[in-house]
């Protein structure tokens, strides 16, 4: 007997996640992420599954254990493991045994990484650049309440508030006695290294320029670690923004994901960098569409060398999916090796010709999958989705829908196969501008499916600047939120009314991030929603680039400009600006922890509507960061998911 998903089934759902293909080709160690509800976390164990048909059992049991990666001669597997405050090294024998710390920092480690000959492993870790040697927990103390100076605008860092000193340095450790010294250091932050095929110099992403925090440029950077005194030398144009590097096989240039300084703010783009000074080639610009390097909320992996380092593997953001394209290392047209409709890839790693990744579709919260390139052969290893067999989903039935200027935006409509009639219809906006909903399944948006038991109609629209239609698309909203996209979102509405799908006095909206904003801006500026449910909103853009930890981001790339400058067009992209016209009855949702979409954003919302008497609430998740809604607190993803529903049951069910 089968039954739909509900919000409870959250407890039940196993991600796997990091999946590392052993260098042999013939097993991967990868992340299974579950929820424990008794002790309201999220648990996180190394798991390994052979490749020849073997069943995935569990290496370690957590419950924080992430980053798995193989040593070069495939003996050991270095991994993180969070146990207490901060996250340290460790080293599992792969051959069995126990695990074994190989770090013990003060505040903890990040990502190993290996270098060629498996003697040494470098990472970046906070430091703490006031911290004295030897400080007691007294002198501690005192420093941490002394007074604060700040020269430079990158004080807020890891959705963690103020952090004061503290800067995350490259550092390398020596496998076999453990000794640890730091490369790197100052006002600045580096990013994930990348080892050179002779294993001397590593390069990493960094804003290193005295004014960095002005410009939002991220520089490509290479130091060599033997020389204890050298400083890192930067080998890319200021003007760019480089999210992951890594080397080529002759280690004389370095593949870079990230904005370049003449496309910044469209497609992300896979750019081979000479060392020498040579000229870039940017690898898949005939595809105008973003490579999709991965980030939190965000599927998608880094660029991979493949086929003994002569072609390039890669995600590509393609009309809400995640898929696969390889493209030769110097040049050449990109080539599609796994396109499956409603296919998301995340997590790729490569090794003896196949590829490794986590695979989401619209019947599985994801497996782990591997990939002949080549051939384009595929084999699925995994099983964790038959914990919820006898469980279907609401399918995501895709629509398209021509907008009054024009513009084509896809869709897809989640309802009953069964229901005849119009029905209460749910607008949910994604977050970003730039991401983007796709047909798979998510464990983040549950209560999609509790609704539509209950009669309901949920509507998911990609509106301009929703990232996987060209970069003309992707760009659409700079200087225009709200003002050019609430079409988008509005007139499919329409269609679905007219088509007699949606009852038009029965209309709720909701959204996170910049979906949190539309639901703010569209009921401000349109009085057709009864209830809207906004969560990590912002409401006054002119506030917000003041003190978002992506205060840049927003000012240069979204709002077009700095406040002061453009204040009629702030002006106009502002849901604060009229929200005397709101009448809906709002529920905001909002992380305590928050410095993306700051907190005090929720709050005057929230304050306005109070003071007009429109029927609000203010909830508040305390210690929650922005993502939260992805991996955050079981009980709190489980509480904003049953709220969603509450809200809009009680204005507009």
């Amino acid at each position: 007997m089968t039954r739909r998903l509900t919000i409870d089934d959250l407890a039940a759902i196993a991600l796997p996640e990091e999946p590392a293909i052993s260098p042999d080709g013939t097993q991967v160690v990868y992340v299974l992420r579950t929820v424990d509800l008794d002790t309201d976390r999220n648990v996180r164990g190394l798991w390994r599954v052979a490749l020849d048909g073997g069943t995935p059992t569990p290496l370690t049991g957590g419950p924080a254990d992430t980053s798995p990666t193989w040593s070069p001669d495939g003996t050991n597997v270095a991994f993180l493991r969070k146990d207490g405050d901060a996250p340290q090294i460790w080293l599992l024998p792969a051959g069995g045994g126990e695990a074994r710390p190989l770090t013990t920092l003060p505040l903890g480690a990040g990502t190993p990484v290996w270098s060629p000959d498996g003697t040494r492993i470098a990472f970046t870790a906070p430091v703490d650049l006031l911290a004295e040697p030897g400080e007691d927990a007294a002198a501690r103390e005192r420093r941490a309440y002394a007074p604060i100076v700040c020269d430079r605008l990158d004080y807020l860092a890891d959705g963690q508030g103020l952090v004061r000193s503290v800067r995350r340095h490259l550092h390398v450790l020596d496998v076999a006695s453990a000794e640890c010294r730091r490369l790197t250091g100052g006002e600045w932050n580096a990013g994930q290294p990348s080892w050179s095929p002779e294993g001397g110099r590593l390069a990493f992403p960094a804003a290193l320029g005295p004014d960095a925090d002005l410009t939002r440029s991220t520089g490509v950077h290479v130091i060599d670690v033997k020389d204890t005194g050298a400083p890192p030398r930067q080998v890319n144009a200021d003007g760019g923004w480089a999210a992951t590097v890594s080397w080529t096989r002759d280690g004389t240039a370095l593949l870079v994901g990230g904005e370049t300084p003449e496309a910044r703010d469209g497609n992300m783009r896979l750019v081979r960098l000479p060392l020498d000074g040579g000229e870039t080639t940017d690898l898949a610009a005939s595809l105008d569409r973003s490579v999709a390097v991965g980030f939190p909320g965000y599927p998608g992996g880094p660029p991979q060398l493949i086929d003994d380092g002569r072609t390039v593997l890669f995600c590509v953001s393609d009309r809400g999916c995640v898929h696969l394209y390889t493209v030769g290392e110097t040049g050449g047209e990109p080539r599609p090796v796994f396109t499956d409709a409603g296919a998301t890839v995340s997590g790729v790693s490569v090794a003896a010709g196949r590829a490794a990744f986590a695979l989401g579709t619209p019947a599985s919260f994801g497996e782990i999958v591997t990939l002949d390139p080549a051939s384009g052969n595929r084999e699925v290893h995994t099983a964790h989705g038959a914990a919820l067999e006898g469980v279907t989903p609401y399918e995501r039935v895709e629509r398209e829908y021509e907008i009054s200027d024009g513009t084509r935006v896809q869709a897809w409509l989640m309802r009953d196969p069964d229901a005849e009639g119009p029905r209460p219809l749910l607008l949910d906006v994604h977050g970003g501008p730039h991401n983007s909903w796709h047909p798979g399944l998510d464990d983040v948006h549950l209560y999609h499916h509790e609704l539509v038991a209950r009669g309901w109609n949920v509507l998911l629209v990609n509106p301009r600047a929703s990232d996987g239609y060209g970069e003309r698309f992707l760009t659409a909203t700079r200087g225009e939120w709200g003002v050019s996209d609430a079409k988008d979102l509005l007139e499919p509405i329409d269609a679905l009314v007219a088509e007699g799908i949606a009852d038009p006095a029965r209309l709720a909206v909701t959204g996170y991030s910049y979906g949190g904003y539309m639901a703010c801006y569209l009921t401000a500026h349109d009085d057709r929603f009864a209830a809207a449910v906004p969560g990590g909103l912002i409401c006054d853009p002119a506030g917000t680039v003041g003190y978002s930890d992506n205060r840049r981001g927003l000012s240069e790339s979204e709002f077009g400009g700095r406040p002061w400058e453009e204040r009629e067009r702030y002006a106009a992209q502002a849901p604060i600006t009229h929200v005397d016209r709101v009448s809906t009855p709002t529920l905001v949702l909002h992380g305590g922890d928050d410095v993306r979409s700051p907190f005090p954003q929720a709050q005057q919302w929230h304050t306005a509507l109070r003071e007009r008497g429109v029927p609000t609430r203010l909830v508040i998740y305390p210690g929650s960061p922005h993502i939260f809604v992805v991996n955050g607190r079981p009980s709190h993803r489980l509480d904003y998911n049953r709220r969603v529903v509450d809200w809009v049951e009680r204005y507009a069910g």
